[in-house]
């Protein structure tokens, strides 16, 4: 993992500490705004996701609460002329051009900004923005190591900016009802969860068409690289960067951290006591270093109380979709199945083996979260679906009313801890836990109630 410290990662926004008092038009909005100023915003990284989910569900809702895209910031000349395109024939408005996030700064109508750079990239590019003065929406992972992950949550928490994360299940309406109906206690405690998330894709997170387009003149490698250390330009890493760490770690960093999350959110529990994983890149040999297959184990439960707990199976393959997205909530009662949308008393507590007991049965009712929510795409949609609608809405109006959103700093740490702690595990075949007096991942880590 990158050894960057805190001091060094400010350094290398080109802010030191001393810098960070917030002053002018851009870090004084939020309190200055009326109800019906408009508010500026702009995309920092061009990217798939921009393109197909975060711009066109920012067009649905931005205008009844007045935001206004103005400007594109992206290092590869190609990918802003295209932004500014897509932009322009999509909302009918022409809109800036940046060649950095300096250029973008500099504009006095950037109020705010969406982040969707390469994955490794998130945490950097948040703690610009909200050191420029700027709200911000992360795209997830919100950072994969440790070092970033203090970083970002520490330069949000001491300049009061806005940030969402990009995890929208937390803006989706059966997963707030599936939350409101754990946290009402009817579904039991928790005893186990089984997460997949299976493809069948050989062209997923490749882009061997695009690959020969682009010339190191072409873009800014060094920003690209940012906090990592040198190597020479490769334009695999750029633009398949998910295949390579360090700058992603593939299916944890993409995949895990939305379904992790929920986790954390319906149990208020901030991170897993362990992490043990395995895996490998077995069809795809095509010299990515990220496994294209992965099981990980995580044992969640109190801090406090070692006797309570229960275990989180998560399983992915790029080789075969069989499955598909799955997320599966089991209590001493029933199922909560996420796919389907439902709540049933599947493997729950039946009269029979009760009696063996001199138990009651523990059944639960069924009923539908689609219905409860008033209707809601599947789990397994990853486009511009309702949820990420929901997300950016969210956001939006956070930042109009100066609140806290869903996805809010707090949650993202809590999945940059799992996901580091899974890396980890990943890459040394140990079990992981945590030091939370150091907020350090530690090797070796053992579940509380295995330690003597």
């Amino acid at each position: 993992m990158a050894k960057t410290s805190r001091r060094d990662f400010l350094k290398a926004t080109g802010v030191s500490v001393a810098g960070a008092a917030l002053g002018g038009t851009a870090s004084s909005y939020g309190r200055i705004l009326g109800a019906n100023d408009r508010v500026g915003v702009g995309i920092v990284g061009f990217s798939d996701r921009t393109r197909s989910s975060l711009i066109p569900s920012f067009a649905k809702v931005a205008g009844p609460l007045n935001f206004e895209l103005v400007a594109v910031s992206d290092i590869w000349n190609r990918r802003r002329e295209e932004g500014a395109a897509y932009i322009a024939k999509l909302t009918g408005k022409q809109v800036a051009v940046a060649r950095n996030n300096d250029e973008l700064y500099d504009r006095k109508d950037v109020q705010a900004v969406i982040i969707a750079t390469a994955d490794f990239q998130h945490a950097f590019h948040g703690v610009e923005a909200v050191r420029a003065g700027r709200d911000a929406y992360v795209e997830k992972p919100m950072a994969h190591t440790m070092e970033d992950a203090r970083a970002i949550r520490s330069a949000v928490k001491s300049s009061g900016r806005i940030v969402a994360v990009g995890t929208q299940r937390r803006s989706a309406p059966n997963y707030q009802r599936a939350h409101e109906f754990i946290k009402s206690g009817q579904f039991g405690d928790i005893v186990s969860v089984e997460m997949t998330w299976n493809v069948n894709q050989p062209g997923r997170w490749r882009r061997p068409k695009l690959v020969p387009l682009l010339r190191e003149a072409d873009t800014d490698w060094k920003r690209f690289l940012i906090n990592q250390p040198f190597e020479p330009f490769d334009p695999r890493k750029y633009l398949e960067f998910r295949l390579f760490w360090p700058y992603s770690s593939g299916i944890p960093d993409q995949w895990l951290v939305h379904q992790i999350d929920t986790v954390h959110w319906f149990t208020g529990l901030p991170r897993p006591r362990s992490v043990v994983a395995n895996g490998g890149c077995y069809c795809w040999r095509d010299g990515r270093k990220n496994w294209d297959t992965m099981t990980a184990v995580f044992d969640y439960g109190s801090l406090d109380d070692s006797a309570k707990g229960f275990q989180v199976v998560y399983s992915s393959r790029m080789s075969n979709s069989a499955g598909g997205i799955k997320e599966l909530y089991y209590s001493n009662g029933g199922t909560l199945d996420l796919d389907k949308n439902q709540i049933t008393s599947a493997g729950g507590l039946t009269e029979k083996y009760a009696k063996e007991m001199d138990a009651k049965p523990n059944l639960l009712p069924t009923l539908s979260l689609t219905q409860l929510a008033g209707g809601m795409e599947t789990s397994a949609d990853t486009g511009a679906d309702d949820a990420t609608v929901g997300n950016v809405r969210n956001w939006l109006e956070s930042v109009r009313a100066r609140k806290t959103p869903n996805a809010d700093i707090e949650a993202g740490y809590s999945h940059s801890v799992a996901l580091c702690m899974t890396i980890a595990a990943i890459q040394t075949g140990q079990r992981v836990g945590f030091d939370d007096a150091k907020q350090a991942v530690i090797l070796g880590g053992r579940a509380p109630h295995e330690q003597t």
